[in-house]
């Protein structure tokens, strides 16, 4: 995989891809930042090495002719994956193409804002700094070890200000919550077995075999956490996601599509 920015969007479409075939295993070798004769001339002995499938994303025309050719020339494919989206935009919006280097990573007023939501992520995670939960898009509610904090640091990635607050049977939740106007709030539960296989593995990575205590894994007490979780969202209409099989990406995206609904009814009511 080679870039002339971050190749960030290569590891995505490369890993979609493999992801679609059984028994194959991939195995990786990422070049960012290309952007010169020097740099280009390396990642070419690289490959004449260990030899590959090549992706890349080259917006200079003459290192993407030179990538080309050692391609050929080793005997493996290359192939520019942004090349066919980007005809498809000169044909339909009959524009020519400005061939700016990592042009989405422009430090512009999207990119600011991406940071403004993640320190207001990690200012508010785990219940932390409850007064000004309205300020938040998303407030994200959970039991221990339903993948909260991860899930909000990829909402923030997105621009989203994601809060989690954790939930605890008898312990109330923020009086802050039940006063939030704009915050879309949702709650996040997994099967019993998934949760204590996390509590699990997360005592033994801390090796402390008297974490807390015993009933941090007990399957009872896990099952009343979800039970009193179901029970907060169905008395207050809150959304309910089950994680349970979902990557952090599936719940992000389905958080997302959830938050596009609900600012779009706070757009109609004028709040």
């Amino acid at each position: 995989m080679v870039s002339d920015s971050t190749g960030e969007t290569l590891m995505t479409v490369a890993r979609a891809a493999t992801a679609q075939y059984e028994d194959v295993q991939a195995i990786e070798h990422v070049y960012p930042l290309v952007r010169s004769t020097r740099q280009l001339d390396h990642v070419i002995d690289e490959i004449e090495h260990a030899p590959g499938i090549v992706l890349y994303t080259l917006v200079d025309a003459e290192l993407a002719s030179r990538l080309e050719q050692a391609g050929r020339a080793a005997g493996v494919p290359c192939v520019n994956i942004l090349s066919p989206v980007f005809s498809v935009f000169q044909s339909y919006l009959n524009v020519r193409l400005t061939g700016r280097v990592g042009g989405q990573h422009a430090l512009d007023a999207d990119y600011f804002r991406r940071i403004d939501a993640l320190n207001f992520t990690m200012l508010h995670d785990d219940g932390q700094i409850p007064d000004d939960l309205d300020e938040a898009d998303v407030v994200l509610l959970g039991v221990s070890r339903t993948s909260k904090t991860p899930t909000c640091i990829y909402l923030a990635n997105r621009g989203i200000k994601a809060a989690n607050i954790p939930i605890v049977p008898d312990i109330p939740l923020p009086r802050q919550l039940q006063e939030s106007r704009k915050a879309l709030i949702v709650a996040v539960i997994a099967s019993v077995e998934r949760i204590q296989q996390v509590r699990q593995n997360r005592i033994l990575s801390l090796s402390a075999a008297n974490f807390a205590n015993e009933t941090y894994v007990d399957r009872r007490v896990i099952a009343r956490e979800i039970s009193v979780t179901r029970k907060i969202c169905a008395e207050n209409g809150w959304p309910l996601i089950d994680v349970t099989r979902r990557s952090i990406e599936e719940t992000a995206a389905e958080i997302m599509t959830l938050y596009r609904t609900h600012k779009s009814e706070l757009a109609v009511s004028g709040a």
